[in-house]
């Protein structure tokens, strides 16, 4: 039942209790006013115990729904050979021609997730990423804590970023990872109602964070290992960063591809 149908059930029950009310304990002489205060108590008691069931049945039945078909989130593919640099962005654009330049020369693609707000702002460096033959994925609109969403609000953070980067590049996305890494059961749901699996990662450089070349590339490598899923941000320390770790996987036997097919089993 849909939120504004169940409350106009409410309205009418009031009314009805309401009118019910009035017809049978109208003013007069029949039963005196305390008996008349007193029935009305228990009528207005079964009213209002209505209304709290309802509003207990309404709660648990979306509830129901935002758990329903839920999926687990990817933190790891089961390929054996590759891994994938993800790169989440929202901010940092100044950084992305160096990073494309960088697998470009080493013939690497993989993952960009990007932010609607920063689509909105940023649609020819979109078109830029997807034309040097790169994966895009949904990081939903505006930045927000998942977790914290209702799953109306998950549904339109996944939805209209969908929508937007359709209108750019012309594709439908299908991997979405929420931001923060922050998600829950009605983050799952609603992404899996449009058509998205939720990935999170297997390893993070926390490049936002620390601003040390070295110590991304030590969280990148560290017992690398096929299906790994290795979370970055466009940031000067990543650009820095970026050759010794594709060079490190190269040296480990290990393609770096795209989420999607680092999620895939090896043929």
């Amino acid at each position: 039942m849909r939120q504004k149908d169940f409350f106009g059930h409410v309205r009418n029950i009031l009314y009805c209790y309401r009118i019910y009310r009035n017809s049978i304990f109208p003013r007069c002489n029949i039963l005196s006013e305390k008996k008349v205060r007193f029935f009305r108590c228990i009528v207005a008691n079964f009213a209002i115990g209505a209304i709290v069931i309802g509003l207990l049945a309404f709660t648990l039945t979306n509830k129901t729904v935002a758990a329903s078909g839920e999926t687990a989130p990817f933190y790891k593919g089961e390929s054996k050979t590759k891994v994938s640099l993800m790169v989440n962005v929202y901010w940092g654009t100044e950084y992305l021609d160096e990073m494309l330049d960088i697998f470009e020369r080493n013939n690497v693609t993989t993952t960009f997730f990007v932010g609607g707000m920063w689509v909105a702002e940023n649609d020819a460096m979109l078109k830029k990423i997807y034309e040097k033959g790169h994966e895009i994925g949904n990081h939903g609109y505006f930045h927000k804590d998942h977790k914290k969403l209702s799953a109306e609000r998950n549904f339109e953070e996944i939805n209209i970023t969908h929508k937007l980067v359709k209108s750019v590049i012309g594709i439908d996305m299908n991997l979405f990872a929420p931001p923060s890494g922050s998600f829950g059961k009605a983050t799952l749901s609603q992404a899996e109602t449009l058509g998205y699996a939720t990935i999170m990662w297997t390893r993070d450089t926390i490049d936002w964070r620390d601003h040390d070349t070295q110590k991304i590339i030590e969280r990148a490598t560290s017992k690398m290992d096929g299906g790994d899923l290795i979370l970055m941000h466009p940031t000067q320390n990543t650009v820095e960063a970026l050759e010794s770790i594709i060079r490190y996987a190269k040296e480990h036997n290990l393609q770096i591809a795209p989420v999607s097919e680092v999620l895939a089993a090896d043929v």
